[in-house]
């Protein structure tokens, strides 16, 4: 193989690796394959048995003493599990197949009763060859404890029920199995991540039964990321051929454990991804390396309007982080006390107005909540300064379009926290708003407040207001109303942070895919780490920006991302961990890693923001 075929092997692993593709673009992708009678079945059933063996081996469970259920739906994923199972029993395994629909698929059946496996049909209406059926209501249950039972006493569950063509919440028997085996909806409807301790990569849940999904878990918002109702969380997933936006997307991507990719050689061209997870190469691509020709002002330089009296821990914050990012001079502009915080930490720093190639603004200072009268002279500055990226919509014209190009020529802008309600109507993309859960959410009610005001007062008067549990639920759907109701570049901060360009919304043509950035530890969970983050994206959008030709929406888009990446890996320096957010799927076949690694120890945002010089130095080495 020549540099340039090792070359485009290694970028073909990498998209398939980080990139998430909709279950009907997949199928496409089978089809050709199917056509020529490749035998994916069989070669994702092979994946599927090596895996199982492998976790049980983990666990110190032989195969041959292991007790082994697999839940089976009517569809070729049910087929999939049949044929891994059958495989398990070959190898003496106990296996027994529960099935939740009323037939089988007929060659994985087969196979399954050759080897020795069992049968337990949950159906009364089944039509499974040599399993009963027409049994009474009494019998049903009877039926549907054991099979409960035998689950939970099992040391491994095949989830097999269903495929990537499921759609919303699972109903009839597979979604009463998901409830009684995984997680349910509560009382208001919302379903949450499993809880569990935040473990290193492969590191073992540490319990018994063990879950192995097949393709996706059971309950799974495939496309969207959802978990629409009850739900079977894995400890590893084997996904088929390509990854689906529920791999990488939250709330969902939680559900999936460690996934374990078959590659099945899928064409990948003419396929746009619905998602890609950020790894380190479009981090280093963010990274302005220096030149010789370089002075301060050439290497970026960010303002800074954070903090306040309040807060001005918040100024010291961002204000380091900024300056530990790769540029050549920070500006801060804030009260008397905040500017001394930042100039005991920081003596480079300068203070008052100047020329800057991207802001930050709004971390440490209170929101309208917090000061109804917009008194804190803080909250002036920045509305003063959102004032210039208002877009005005043009009539035949001139003074709105004069005031749309004024806004597009203004430098890249980071909206964080208490300046996230002074937001102009509608903006250019090189504003980036970086909202948690419940400022997101504030951030969908004013919007659909406007929105029912303009449609009159029935139709205010009908709206539901969302809240924090609302977004986490749906957070992709949520982000994409927010930049594309406000023109906006959307980074929502979370465990997998999303990022979503205006242009990122269904119904563009050519739609921007989400990324999603899962780099960082769950000890950065933590006060100050939004502002740590906010000067850390402000810097890379200051080091770029004289470099870019116009500001739109994706290349804005990647530099967030890039941010989040960055801030992620400065935290595992800091926490010393190898836990992250989202994983990198392990690619089946491939030579593993360790099987433990280190889950770190406990840190504060300035530690993050002191790591984050020899993080920079780990993405561009």
């Amino acid at each position: 193989m020549d540099a340039n075929d090792r070359g485009s092997r290694e970028t073909r692993t990498r998209t398939l690796l980080h990139a998430a593709y909709r279950a009907q673009d997949v199928r496409a992708m089978e089809r050709p394959l199917l056509d020529r009678g490749v035998p994916l079945m069989r070669m994702a059933a092979g994946a599927v048995a090596r895996t199982a063996a492998r976790m049980l081996d983990e666990e110190d469970i032989d195969l041959e003493e292991s007790d082994v259920v697999l839940l089976a739906g009517a569809d070729d994923n049910g087929g999939d599990g049949l044929f891994a199972a059958a495989a398990l029993a070959d190898q003496g395994a106990a296996v027994t197949c529960v099935a939740v629909g009323q037939t089988l698929h007929e060659a994985g059946f087969a196979a399954f009763v050759r080897a020795g496996g069992t049968v337990l049909a949950l159906d009364p209406a089944s039509r499974i060859p040599g399993c009963p059926s027409g049994f009474t209501p009494g019998e049903a249950g009877e039926r549907l404890r054991t099979a409960v039972e035998l689950a939970q006493g099992a040391h491994l569950v095949i989830d097999a029920m269903t495929g990537i063509g499921a759609r919303g919440a699972l109903h009839g028997l597979a979604g009463t199995m998901a409830a009684l085996l995984g997680v349910r909806p509560d009382a208001r409807g919302h379903v949450a991540p499993p809880e569990r301790p935040a473990l290193p990569n492969r590191e073992p849940a540490g319990g018994l039964p063990l879950v192995l999904a097949v393709d996706t878990p059971s309950g799974v918002g495939v496309d969207d990321g959802t978990l629409p109702g009850p739900v079977i969380p894995a400890d590893v997933t084997v996904m088929m051929g390509a990854m689906k936006p529920c791999a990488v997307l939250p709330p969902a991507t939680f559900a999936c454990g460690r996934t374990v990719l078959v590659d099945f050689d899928f064409d990948l061209a003419g396929f746009a991804p619905v998602a890609v997870a950020v790894d380190g190469d479009m981090a280093a691509d963010a990274i302005r390396l220096p030149r010789v020709t370089d002075a301060k002002y050439s290497r970026g330089v960010v303002g800074l309007v954070t903090g306040s009296a309040r807060y001005p821990g918040a100024a010291v914050l961002t204000a380091t982080a900024a300056a530990r990012a790769n540029v050549g001079m920070v500006r801060y502009l804030g009260p008397q006390r905040a500017q001394d915080m930042v100039l005991a930490s920081l003596p480079e720093a300068v203070m008052g107005k100047g020329h800057v190639q991207a802001w930050a603004v709004g971390s440490g200072v209170p929101d309208a909540d917090a000061d109804p009268q917009d008194a804190d002279p803080q909250r002036q500055t920045i509305a003063r300064l959102l004032a210039h990226y208002a877009l005005t919509e043009a009539q035949d014209g001139a003074e709105g379009a004069d005031s749309s190009q004024e806004a597009y020529d203004m430098p890249p802008i980071v909206v964080d926290a208490g300046a996230l309600d002074l937001l102009p109507a509608l903006m250019p993309p090189q504003v980036v708003l970086t909202p948690h859960a419940g400022e997101l959410a504030r951030l969908v009610n004013l919007l659909e407040a406007d929105a029912a005001d303009a449609h009159g007062a029935h139709a205010a008067a009908e709206r539901v207001p969302v809240d924090a549990a609302d977004v986490a639920d749906e957070p992709l759907r949520y982000a994409q109303y927010v930049a594309a109701a406000t023109g906006a570049t959307v980074l929502l901060k979370g465990a997998a942070t999303l990022v979503v360009s205006p242009e990122g919304a269904d119904g563009y043509d050519d739609a921007q895919p989400a990324l999603v950035c899962g780099a960082a530890p769950a000890w950065l969970g933590t006060a100050g780490a939004g502002d740590v983050l906010a000067g850390t994206i402000g810097a890379l959008l200051a080091q770029n920006a004289d470099d870019m030709e116009e500001f739109d929406g994706a290349s804005i888009a990647r530099l967030a991302a890039a941010g989040a990446y960055l801030h992620g890996e400065a935290a595992a320096i800091a926490a010393e961990s190898e836990q992250r957010g989202w994983q990198e799927p392990e690619l089946f076949g491939a030579k593993q890693g360790p099987a433990f690694s280190a889950l770190g120890h406990p840190i504060v945002a300035s530690d993050v923001a002191r790591a984050l010089p020899e993080a920079i130095a780990d993405l561009i080495s």
